[in-house]
């Protein structure tokens, strides 16, 4: 059967749907980038400060830490329909639900890596005159990246999927063209906006896996080569021991 007549058989691989809307297809992927993009950032943020809090006042933790999980107990549309009447059926209602979707994760995984830093690291840094501001930026941070990158690696892949959701107010990337493509259940549409939505998330989880590799060089050092000879300072902790 020729491209031209897969669109009225209705297949689901369709050449001339990919060509006939490209641009479609292309305005949908940049919504859904541009809505994810701007939620994980704002949910960083947002979840940085929280984490601190949690951190530095235990009486806080219990609180912070009970209302993001309840906040990832809400059903999606249950969340937009309590943002409508602040937001109206715009693109910072989706933002906003997103944001607070993303906040159990990106809080949990701040905590965790900064109470994985070992306390002898900040010991030595204290030793060296560091104040608390210093010792958090310079060794507890580096060494937190980690369980801070697998946090983001998780909440950006998750809002991936939840974006999707926007579609209710039309705000969705991709999830528009499959929400549109149910009723008259177009095929291809469907298919080829579901595999877009699953490469963005491949795509953005090797992205901020690069970057993790980038910003943490220590961590892919060998032990066979520190084995034959005294080990050299390879991270932030063993650069402030070393110098303490």
């Amino acid at each position: 059967m020729s491209t031209q007549g897969c669109l009225a058989a209705n297949d689901w691989i369709c050449g001339e749907y990919l060509r006939s809307r490209s641009q479609e297809l292309i305005d949908a992927t940049v919504q859904h980038v541009w809505i994810t993009a701007v939620s994980v950032v704002i949910g960083l943020l947002v979840a940085f400060p929280l984490a601190l809090l949690a951190r530095s006042r235990p009486t806080f933790a219990g609180p912070v830490l009970g209302l993001t999980t309840l906040l990832y107990t809400i059903p999606s549309l249950a969340m937009f329909s309590l943002l409508l009447p602040l937001f109206g059926l715009s693109a910072g209602l989706v933002i906003t639900g997103l944001v607070l979707y993303s906040l159990t994760i990106l809080v949990r995984n701040i905590i965790a890596g900064l109470e994985s830093v070992p306390e002898e690291a900040r010991e030595a840094a204290r030793g060296m005159g560091y104040g608390p501001g210093r010792l958090l930026w310079e060794v507890e941070l580096p060494l937190a990246l980690p369980a801070l990158m697998a946090g983001l690696r998780i909440a950006t892949v998750s809002t991936v999927a939840l974006t999707t959701v926007g579609s209710i107010v039309g705000r969705g990337g991709l999830g528009n063209l499959i929400e549109d493509a149910l009723p008259s259940f177009f095929k291809a549409q469907v298919l080829t906006a579901s595999v877009l939505c699953v490469l963005l998330a491949v795509v953005a989880d090797l992205l901020l896996l690069g970057v993790q590799r980038l910003l943490t060089p220590w961590t892919r050092i060998r032990p066979a080569r520190t084995s034959r000879r005294k080990a050299a300072p390879t991270g932030p902790a063993d650069a402030v021991k070393a110098v303490g």
